[in-house]
């Protein structure tokens, strides 16, 4: 399943326990509707490991989508992730102090989750 602008694309995939959502481009003004309603549609799991490695721009409104997300997730009884953000992303994420907030992590070789 996936949607397709062009400045932002999102592919999803769903397991018994984790929901896997790839984002890819800028996530903006212009782009964070499709944003959001990737992170609202997903399936209820455990677990919401959304990759944030391919995202080059995330905006004040891409922030609020994803405290939306978080909260509406955890409301159910899941977790949101954030796997592999882009480094000017993290630093997006320690100024609005959102990594406080939502764990972020980084898959190390052996394909564990480790705390950044």
């Amino acid at each position: 399943m996936g949607q397709r602008e062009d400045r932002f694309h999102v592919e999803i995939s769903v397991d018994d326990h984790v929901v896997d959502v790839r984002a890819t481009g800028e996530v903006d003004i212009a782009t964070v509707a499709a944003f959001r309603s990737a992170l609202w549609s997903a399936p209820a799991r455990p677990v919401l490991r959304l990759d944030l490695s391919g995202v080059r721009v995330l905006s004040a409104a891409g922030v609020r989508a994803l405290v939306a997300a978080h909260l509406r997730i955890r409301a159910r009884g899941g977790e949101l992730v954030l796997l592999r953000p882009d480094p000017v992303v993290v630093r997006v994420l320690r100024a609005t102090g959102l990594h406080r907030v939502i764990p972020i992590v980084d898959p190390c070789a052996d394909r564990e989750l480790v705390a950044c």
